[in-house]
């Protein structure tokens, strides 16, 4: 089966009315459980990379790897470059394979994030790839780009009307009142907005900040039409603090084995539960398990 563009999997995902999550993944290891959670559950999958893992791992040895792991899975799997600013990365990311691409011009005027998003829609749509483009600010830290709080602006609907007609953008991620990391408080969702600017365009709308949301409050996001949502830290969190955990009750249990299943599972639980509240369970059926 390989890798797929995002592209179809997120218009049959939002005309069915479910989500599929894109899962940050920041080692090969992290590729396969993922993975291994999604065929599990008969879920198709987006696995995502921050630039900062890009340039860790390096652009072609991920989507290698993804790519295999997608063909022994055989689950419905994209390979999503979140939040990238630099063209030229954008560039690499899909010479490697990538079948998905972020262009973040949000922090600049309107007109300049439509220029640098026409432009790699103009490279990537001849080549199958999805591309997602992002209007208003989403607050948070997301690798190396830190927008606080009193910065963080919602995205305006008519924008993203005049937004998709002018760049025809396949994806778009408006800023509706989440961020990413955990959140001190309860985020406060502008669902309002986001049936607003679902009525406005025709494209998947993607949810950054998804971690921690309630669930509740996913699901409707979903059900507006939000069909990716963005999952990082909890994924994280679940991962580290399993280790964290496995050398606070055995500090002699140096085995990688031993702690590195034990983080495994932990996070594949944490991935499940998020294919669960999306509801995108049992919309495939993988060949192998």
């Amino acid at each position: 089966m390989g890798l797929q563009s995002t592209t179809p999997m997120l218009k049959k995902a939002k005309a069915n009315k479910h989500g599929i999550v894109a899962f940050n993944v920041h080692s090969f290891d992290s590729i396969f459980w993922v993975l291994e959670a999604a065929a599990e559950l008969k879920s198709p999958v987006i696995l995502q990379t921050t630039v900062g893992t890009v340039k860790s791992l390096g652009a072609k040895n991920i989507a290698e790897v993804a790519k295999a792991a997608a063909e022994h899975y055989q689950v419905p799997t994209g390979l999503h470059l979140d939040h990238c600013t630099d063209f030229e990365v954008i560039k690499d990311a899909i010479r490697a394979g990538y079948t998905s691409v972020m262009m973040d011009a949000s922090m600049h005027p309107f007109a300049e994030n439509v220029a640098r998003t026409k432009e790699v829609v103009a490279l990537a749509s001849s080549l199958g790839v999805n591309v997602e483009a992002e209007l208003g600010k989403v607050g948070g830290v997301e690798d190396d780009i830190v927008v606080d709080e009193a910065d963080a602006q919602k995205a305006i609907p008519e924008e993203c009307r005049q937004f998709v007609e002018e760049t025809d953008v396949p994806t778009l991620a408006p800023a509706i009142g989440t961020a990413h990391g955990i959140y001190k408080g309860k985020p406060e969702i502008d669902f309002e907005r986001i049936a607003k600017i679902a009525e406005m365009v025709d494209v998947p709308l993607v949810l950054h900040g998804g971690s921690a949301v309630p669930e509740e409050d996913v699901r409707r996001c979903v059900a507006l039409g939000m069909a990716k949502v963005n999952v990082s830290t909890e994924l994280k969190n679940a991962y580290s603090e399993a280790i964290r955990d496995h050398f606070a009750n055995e500090p002699d249990s140096l085995d990688p084995r031993a702690y590195l299943q034990k983080a495994k599972e932990a996070a594949k639980e944490m991935a499940k539960s998020k294919i669960r509240m999306v509801g995108s369970e049992n919309t495939v059926v993988p060949a192998f398990v």
